[in-house]
């Protein structure tokens, strides 16, 4: 039974394994803010302000704010704009039916979204939220005029881009190709999407090529002050949406501590107790 339970999880721990190595795109490390109260209030006002129209977050009440340090007053002065109470679910007016009409699907629940976004010994949901409201770039192809390199072809328009400001992508990328006779040939080919969201591409064949595949992708601001600014208020709001998935988490991790230690100590009382219990058995 040990046996086929340690071999449980070691094909578990080796499939986690392989999912992370899978991934797409290389995800950021977002700023650990989740003890910073100022910012964790900071994301609660942009959450509300910029995502809670179409985006609900139906295990979340708005008085659990309270946790963050925001009094009653504060909330409905600064986060409640519709009549709703204190003590109301966030919910949105949107029917998924809407969502799914405009968008060509519903806007999902974030209540727990930066839980469901986690990686076991990888990427946490927050280093994903954060690194995807950073990577959209214009593209006048899409239906939204916006497309998003971590989530390609995603139905999300950029709401925040006037916060981020105008950036131009470049996309290059090497790779082989098949010849006119059937031979290897590496090309290099980039893609550069102006601020508008148009683009040009330009291939190039590359001669005596012997390095690897390359795919690269850089981002060019127009205003480099802007969009460090709107990085730093991503990194509060995805912090916030990481404690909104579990307000409890840092009560459950001291505690935690704790029950470690006691598991300890009765690992140790229970060893002693069974050797004393079989001294005399032969």
């Amino acid at each position: 039974m040990i046996k086929k339970l340690l071999g449980a999880i070691a094909i578990s721990l080796a499939f986690t394994s392989v999912c992370s190595a899978e991934g797409g795109y290389t995800l950021d490390t977002a700023p650990n803010r989740i003890n910073d109260l100022p910012a964790l209030q900071h994301g609660a006002k942009l959450f509300v302000n910029y995502c809670l129209s179409c985006h609900s977050a139906n295990a979340m009440r708005y008085n659990r704010l309270a946790d963050l340090g925001l009094t009653d007053d504060e909330i409905k002065k600064n986060l409640l704009f519709t009549g709703t109470k204190v003590g109301d679910l966030m919910h949105v007016a949107m029917t998924p039916a809407d969502g799914k009409k405009w968008f060509g699907t519903a806007p999902p629940d974030l209540s727990v979204m930066a839980r469901a976004k986690s990686e076991n010994f990888g990427a946490s949901g927050v280093d994903y939220i954060y690194t995807y409201l950073r990577t959209f770039y214009r593209d006048t192809s899409k239906h939204t005029g916006w497309d998003n390199l971590v989530f390609p072809n995603v139905a999300m328009p950029n709401v925040l881009w006037q916060l981020q400001g105008q950036r131009t992508l470049t996309r290059t990328s090497i790779a082989p190709k098949e010849g006119k006779n059937g031979e290897e040939q590496w090309e290099q080919t980039v893609t550069t999407y102006d601020p508008q969201g148009y683009s040009t591409v330009k291939t190039e064949a590359l001669q005596n090529y012997h390095g690897p595949e390359v795919s690269k992708d850089i981002y060019t601001a127009a205003n480099p002050a802007q969009t460090a600014a709107f990085d730093n208020d991503v990194a509060d709001l995805s912090n916030f949406l990481g404690w909104m998935a579990e307000p409890a988490q840092q009560f459950r991790k001291r505690l935690g501590v704790w029950v470690m230690l006691f598991l300890a100590l009765f690992l140790l009382v229970a060893w002693r107790l069974n050797s004393a219990y079989w001294k005399n058995v032969k």
